[in-house]
């Protein structure tokens, strides 16, 4: 090496480009610029790309005009919802059905238990139906545009000309630009963030024409599998009105059988309200300018304050989501070169904010969110997990806490005990398919599941995790406790092989196998051996005494089952890879060594086989959305970080991600938040890695360069 002045350069120059480099990789990342990197922009008309905004318990979804104008041209798509955590309705029980009907004692082990499910026999299907049905989520009401031509007919969607829409994750406000017939329309619309309120300014001389106005119509609600909010038949049986009317705003009543709620309309410039259509009540603005700002706020009854003005309203959106975006964590895939890291940003930045905007509430969330209604509107608890856990991991568990409440209720802890004690349990079973209150939705299917049970003590360790002191252990202990008292107390004890099986009367997480034949699933097995030595640790952790039978189940409780080197699906089921049907659904043996940690119970080298024969032959055609972050999460936990990348990005149909960042699975389930969730839950996995992970990125392949801030471990 030279060692003349030179060479003195030479070193200095090469020392100041490391500590140059060392602090650029020690930058804070520039979170702005990455979320504004995916504004979502729209030229055209696409019914699969409309957009929402919203705060976690209330959303509005608009298509390209900025309301919700053109609702049928966009129910085979993704609608054009408005719907809330609070806006539900039942019809009246008219033939006084009892919940009993749907009850089927079944032969389990030597005794019979009682399930909810979806009985045939005349007398009991249509007590089934009515449980099933009600209560449902409403759609609370269609906002739109009036818009008319020159000739008085009104405009088609066809008839819109120069659209370009953008909404801005950022700010969470949603522009939007079009002509009809020549003359431009610009539209503002946001979501307020502490009130369930959206608020819009229009911008058109076809105001001071008389050619834009603004109409609010109600739809009924169908009592459907699915609600798309656009049905407006049964005139008579429900009643809307216009209370309180004042120079520049109005109350408008909606009375559906015992429900009641309000949407309180206000405006800034003159305007009239007045009904249209039956149900529809439309706004005229004056002819005196060329901008109209208005607000709505929908409330399950009249409140004294007034409706926020679009300027609060916005002022609350542009408040808010940034201070979203600055908290808890960010990644930054910009610095790769491979092209697929730019679509995988984007599809986890658009997650983020549709995660935050459709399921941050009080309630845990239904799988369409606050879009539409899939299986009338109900939260699955065992997709929890999937539509929630990322919270934590992403630093904001916060937003997993305010759902963690639902657990809490009186009325909802009633069901699940009753539900136990029905069965002959201890503690409570967490329902499947429920409401708000608790009720449990019958199911042949959901009835039988059971790895929703143990998902309430993963998400109670993530708060400790968050914030590991007293305060955290007083508030889950007795719902932590509750919850390991049913898993202790259902495993049943097979004197002749003196160990605990899982069933037989259980459905994995892979729904393809008869409750009545099937037991030891695998992920089950390591979920359940998780949670109760979690649940042991909690007691530990407050100086209280072992519980000796979580113990001793846990001891006792049976080895995975395997065959041929790899791990079965259920124990019940030594045809898991020949029978095709058994190829289908989630792939969830998987997750026993991915969503799980390792727990002394799983083989890594045969969950490899297991990975590369699933990897290899099963029917991915026939999966669901978080079935490629969850396959991802087993690709990372075994180091296989090209595979985690690969299964994010897996080209199959339900691994769509729309213009929105949706999460498509089919027709009828045009959205699918679960998708959204694990995917960030994978994404988290992939950098921050796992208690006990000692390789920085374990998911992240060789070559990619990828800065994150703010990350939390996996269990």
């Amino acid at each position: 090496m030279e060692r003349g002045p030179g060479g003195e350069v030479i070193r200095l120059a090469l020392l100041l480009l490391l500590v140059i480099s060392a602090q650029a990789q020690q930058a804070p990342i520039n979170r702005q610029v990455v979320v504004e990197r995916h504004k979502v922009v729209l030229t055209s008309t696409d019914t699969l790309a409309s957009l929402s905004v919203g705060n976690g318990k209330f959303a509005f979804t608009a298509d390209v005009t900025g309301l919700q104008t053109f609702p049928a041209y966009y129910e085979k798509g993704v609608p054009l919802g408005t719907q809330s955590e609070w806006g539900w309705h039942s019809f009246p029980n008219a033939k006084n059905f009892k919940f009993g009907s749907a009850i089927r004692e079944v032969d389990l082990n030597g005794r019979k238990v009682g399930y909810a499910v979806q009985r045939k026999e005349p007398g009991n299907k249509e007590a089934v139906d009515y449980f099933r049905e009600n209560p449902h989520r409403l759609q609370l009401g269609n906002l739109g545009f009036v818009l008319l031509k020159k000739n008085g007919q009104p405009a088609t969607i066809r008839d819109l000309r120069g659209i370009r829409q953008e909404l801005n994750p950022w700010t969470g406000e949603l522009s939007s630009r079009f002509t009809v017939e020549g003359t431009p329309v610009q539209v503002v619309t946001v979501g307020h963030q502490t009130q369930d309120a959206v608020a819009v300014r229009v911008e058109s001389e076809l105001l001071k024409s008389g050619r834009l106005k603004v109409a609010l119509r109600f739809p009924f609600p169908t009592a459907g599998w699915s609600d798309m909010g656009t049905f407006y038949g049964k005139e008579n049986q429900h009643q809307s009105s216009i209370t309180k009317p004042q120079k520049n705003s109005a109350v408008l009543l909606h009375q559906l059988d015992t429900t009641k709620y309000v949407a309180a309309l206000s405006w800034q410039q003159a305007a009239t309200l007045a009904p249209g259509q039956p149900h529809e009540f439309v706004l005229t603005p004056g002819k005196q300018g060329t901008v109209l700002e208005f607000s709505c706020r929908f409330s399950p009854r009249a409140q004294a304050a007034a409706v926020p003005t679009f300027a609060a309203t916005r002022a609350s959106s542009q408040r808010q989501w940034p201070a979203f975006w600055r908290s808890g964590a960010a990644v930054d895939f910009g610095g790769t070169a491979d092209p697929r890291a730019k679509e995988l940003e984007r599809r986890v930045v658009l997650s983020q904010y549709l995660t935050k905007l459709q399921g941050a509430g009080s309630q845990p969330p239904q799988e369409t969110g606050l879009v539409l209604n899939s299986w009338y509107g109900r939260p699955h608890l065992e997709m929890h997990w999937w539509h929630s856990a990322h919270f934590a991991l992403w630093g904001r568990p916060v937003l997993l806490e305010r759902s963690l409440t639902w657990y809490a209720r009186p009325d909802v802890r009633a069901v699940a005990r009753g539900i136990a004690q029905r069965q002959g349990y201890e503690g409570v079973r967490w329902q499947k398919m429920t409401d708000p209150w608790g009720q449990e939705g019958p199911s042949s299917v959901g009835a039988f599941l059971i790895w929703q049970q143990p998902h309430f003590i993963y998400f109670a360790e993530e708060a400790y995790r968050a914030h590991p002191d007293a305060a955290t252990l007083k508030l889950y202990q007795d719902r932590v406790n509750a919850t390991a008292e049913f898993m202790a107390s259902y495993p049943f004890y097979e004197k002749d092989k003196d160990r605990y099986i899982l069933g037989k009367g259980v459905i994995p997480a892979q729904e393809r196998f008869k409750a009545e034949e099937t037991f030891n699933p695998t992920f089950e097995l390591v979920y359940w051996n998780w949670a109760l030595k979690t649940a042991q640790e909690w007691r530990t952790r407050q100086g209280l005494p072992r519980n000796a039978k979580w113990d001793k189940v846990v001891a006792k409780l049976s080895k995975l089952p395997q065959a041929n080197g790899v791990y079965l699906a259920t124990e019940s089921a030594p045809d898991s890879y020949t029978n095709p049907e058994f190829k289908t659904d989630h792939p969830s043996v998987l997750a026993a060594l991915g969503v799980m940690p390792a727990t002394g119970q799983q083989d890594a080298a045969t969950m490899r086989r297991t990975f590369d024969l699933i990897w290899k032959d099963w029917s991915w055609d026939k999966t669901w959305g978080w079935d490629f972050p969850m396959t991802s999460m087993t690709a990372t936990r075994l180091g296989l970080p090209d595979r985690a990348v690969d299964a994010l990005l897996m080209k199959v149909q339900k691994n769509t991600y729309l213009p929105s960042g949706h999460n498509y699975q089919e027709d009828r389930l045009p959205i699918y938040l679960p998708g959204n969730g694990g995917l960030l839950a994978a994404v988290a996995l992939m950098c921050a890695g796992y208690d006990g992970c000692k390789e920085a990125n374990p998911g992240i392949p060789k070559g990619w360069n990828v800065k994150w801030e703010g990350l939390q471990k996996m269990p």
